[in-house]
């Protein structure tokens, strides 16, 4: 079978890998789309003697299952699934619940694309609990882009209980932002997206934002208020994971307002009383999702028919993969993901 090696340094490379064989209580999933995310960047550009090379990368998987191991009962050869990427004990608060990534026992804990084979190749094995079956209305590539980057955003955007009497301004227009402003509309508030590239922010406006705010000069607060009638909007999201924007996020935030910290990494330094506590103001994280939420994000596209496909700007065959990583780590907008023909 084939799949993609990240060597380090930014290079990645299409090559064989062995054949594959579901242990108990696992499954074989024939893949059909895979995902790249921008946290798969950190693998890919580190020194390769930092990882293993022969563990595949690709956390965003969505296949078919071809295979079952010894013990599974809870799906069935042909079931049309999105992978939730993580493991634990199963046996704790939080497996039981679906939330594996927040497993207490660290040793049980496995990541697939990071500790684990991940998607990027034509077949993995994953364990039966992290199978999430997906809806027929949703398309492969689709179950790719919801099993990490859109379903982020959907769960961040119902920790911030955004409705139809919100305004709501989401900072970053990547995938997860992107997919952040197309859920928001969806659930009825009126969306301001804000980035620094005019790409994304038309992208942003075609996925329903209700305004766009160039923060290319640092002015995103400013304008804001300006079109909130000087309030600031009801509950903002920050997906850039940089310190200016999740401070922008605060500031731009109404009193009394919810603020949402997505974006990974690097460091902030906030005046609790200026940006918190004398504005009443909510700050919360927001990190992954649940299988349960997983299925709900499904279920909501599904439902609602949102156009999540219109955001995936490239799709490219697993021996095209390397050529899509120099792209994507570039900057280009929109989702990418790899397929595989049904």
């Amino acid at each position: 079978m084939r799949g993609v090696r990240f060597l380090g340094n930014a290079v990645a490379e299409t090559g064989d890998f062995p054949q594959l064989k579901p242990g108990p209580n696992e499954v074989l999933v024939k893949l059909r789309s895979s995902g790249l995310c921008g946290s798969d960047l950190r693998r890919y550009r580190e020194d390769g003697s930092l990882n293993d090379v022969d563990i595949r990368p690709g956390h965003e998987p969505c296949g078919q299952v071809v295979a079952l191991g010894p013990g599974v009962t809870q799906v069935s050869v042909g079931d049309r699934i999105m992978q939730h990427h993580y493991d634990g004990c199963l046996q704790c608060h939080y497996c039981r619940t679906g939330w594996q990534q927040l497993c207490p026992v660290t040793e049980k804990r496995k990541y697939y694309g990071g500790s684990r084979h991940g998607g990027h190749g034509d077949y993995m094995t994953a364990h039966e609990s992290t199978c999430v079956k997906m809806p027929d209305e949703v398309s492969f590539e689709e179950g790719a882009y919801l099993a990490c980057g859109a379903t982020t955003a959907f769960q961040a955007l119902k920790k911030l209980n955004v409705s139809g009497r919100d305004v709501l301004a989401v900072f970053g227009q990547g995938p997860v932002g992107l997919a952040a402003t197309m859920f928001g509309e969806a659930m009825g508030a009126r969306v301001i997206a804000v980035d620094i590239n005019a790409e994304r922010l038309k992208m942003a406006e075609d996925a329903g934002a209700w305004k766009t705010v160039d923060n290319t000069d640092g002015s995103a607060v400013e304008q804001i208020r300006a079109l909130t009638h000087g309030e600031g909007a009801d509950a903002t999201l920050e997906a850039a994971g940089q310190a200016v924007t999740r401070i922008a996020a605060a500031e731009a935030a109404r009193i009394f307002g919810r603020a949402c910290l997505v974006g990974e990494g690097g460091e902030v330094t906030y005046r609790p009383s200026d940006h918190i506590i004398h504005r009443h103001l909510t700050l919360m994280g927001s990190w992954t999702f649940s299988t349960f939420g997983l299925a709900e994000a499904a279920q909501f596209v599904a439902d609602r028919n949102v156009p999540l496909r219109s955001l995936i700007t490239q799709t490219c065959s697993v021996e095209e993969a390397p050529e899509a990583y120099i792209s994507f780590a570039g900057g280009q907008p929109g989702k990418f993901v790899i397929s595989w023909p049904e």
